[in-house]
């Protein structure tokens, strides 16, 4: 296993995959292996020990492969992890869509709530204006008032 950052190969210095630091961060917690049910997290566990297996065969290898058979190494370890994304798009995919329709359904939820809440502010406004002006009202009638009898005082 590479020592130093988590996220950078050895050798090369680039940063790898998020899959791949995760494989690594699984092996450190085994007693979270049993926890593991639905098809999804079987399926992406396989994905994360292939890669895993992978990236450690070509990072622990002690004898470099010839030309010929680096091209070869290289291509089948890549081929196996793609039948395994391919593997994993359909339900990725009904997942996805799930997760949007119940986000869609959240939204218009929210809007139709937010929606109500907008009319009953405009109401309270309303309201709010007619009060407003019907005290202006009376206290104008109330001036008047007490000038006729401040005038009635006076004469």
């Amino acid at each position: 296993m590479a020592r130093g950052h988590p996220g950078l190969h050895r050798d090369s210095g680039k940063t790898l995959h998020p899959l791949i630091q995760q494989a690594d961060c699984r092996c450190l917690l085994p007693q979270m292996a049993g926890k593991r049910t639905t098809f999804r997290e079987q399926t992406m566990d396989t994905i994360r020990t292939r890669i895993k297996e992978t990236m450690e065969s070509s990072i622990h290898s002690e004898n470099p492969p010839s030309k010929k058979n680096k091209v070869t190494s290289d291509v089948a370890p890549t081929l196996n992890i793609f039948d395994g994304f391919e593997a994993l798009i359909p339900g990725a995919n009904k997942e996805v869509g799930m997760l949007l329709s119940d986000f869609a359904k959240v939204m218009r939820e929210r809007s139709e709530l937010g929606a109500s809440q907008v009319r009953e502010l405009e109401d309270i406004v309303k309201e709010a204006r007619g009060i407003e002006s019907h005290l202006r009202e009376k206290k104008e009638q109330l001036r008047r008032s007490l000038a006729v009898i401040s005038d009635k005082l006076q004469g």
